[in-house]
């Protein structure tokens, strides 16, 4: 059994709070600047340059790449043969969110009620954590700041399973169109396919966590992406929804065994800001 004092989860939190806000993964870099070079209209190669100006400046001057510093979502994988002493995991997450949003100055997004009052709660928390107990004795913290243009712009259906692949493509596509330059193309699509609701739209927001150069292991499902991917891209938003073939930078599919009367798909949709970070403690 592997002692875990609960301040070192509240370090790390708001290390990555800051980390992630400030600097997107290789593979974002590396995906703008391949389509930039593949990016026939004149406006839409300006916004992806000036895209990649603005990560370099953040990066370098630690500053927040988009004011819309999101939620705080976190997944937790806890080794089973860890205990975390000196406090609650969950308050030690919040304690973390807190100091890092006020550390890394922050925008902070969290109204307390969601429908009545809807009063800032003034330090970005409660956070949105998720647990899964592994076998081990670490703990990986994965953190991603959502931002509420593209979230807004998510959707999940409960398909009919003769619908099929080709219902699945036709729901990705209509969610894409109708969502237009709202997400703040190009963006990243991920999908989360089977299991209930719930486990379809938790799934959807893991897929945005992996890296764009990583795909499905599953061949079928890497196909799946490769082609949405390509009919997204003719679609024409472009970026920032002013025209062209980058509308999307990649779709990452996640799934799940699901019910024989069921096949439920969700879509959460990310600008380019696909900002995440992980610790292992």
């Amino acid at each position: 059994m592997r002692c875990i004092e609960a301040a070192q989860i509240t370090d790390a939190v708001a290390d990555l709070c800051q980390k992630a806000n400030f600097s997107i993964g290789r593979d974002m870099v590396e995906a703008i600047s391949c389509f930039l070079e593949k990016e026939e209209s004149e406006v839409g190669r300006e916004i992806l340059r000036q895209i990649l100006d603005n990560c370099r400046l953040a990066e370098k001057e630690k500053l927040a790449m988009c004011q819309d510093t999101g939620m705080a979502v976190l997944f937790l994988e806890i080794g089973q043969d860890v205990v975390i002493t000196g406090g609650s995991l969950i308050d030690a997450v919040n304690e973390g969110v807190r100091q890092g949003y006020a550390e890394g100055y922050l925008r902070k997004s969290v109204v307390a009620d969601p429908v009545f009052s809807r009063k800032n709660t003034g330090d970005n928390t409660p956070a949105v954590v998720y647990f899964d107990v592994v076998p081990g004795d670490r703990v990986k913290i994965s953190f991603t700041p959502k931002g509420f243009g593209s979230e807004n712009m998510s959707r999940i259906k409960m398909l009919k399973p003769a619908d099929g692949v080709e219902g699945l493509k036709d729901f990705v596509l209509e969610v894409v169109k109708e969502a237009g330059p709202n997400p703040c193309p190009p963006i990243i699509v991920g999908i989360g396919v089977g299991g209930t609701m719930e486990k379809a739209a938790l799934l959807s927001k893991k897929a945005l966590l992996r890296p764009l150069n990583r795909k499905n292991v599953d061949s079928r499902y890497a196909q799946l992406e490769k082609e949405l991917l390509e009919s997204i891209n003719r679609l024409g938003i472009g970026p920032q929804g002013l025209g062209g073939r980058t509308t999307a930078l990649g779709v990452n599919i996640e799934y799940f065994p699901t019910h024989i009367a069921g096949l439920p798909v969700a879509v959460n949709i990310c600008c380019h800001a696909m900002r995440h970070a992980e610790a292992i403690i």
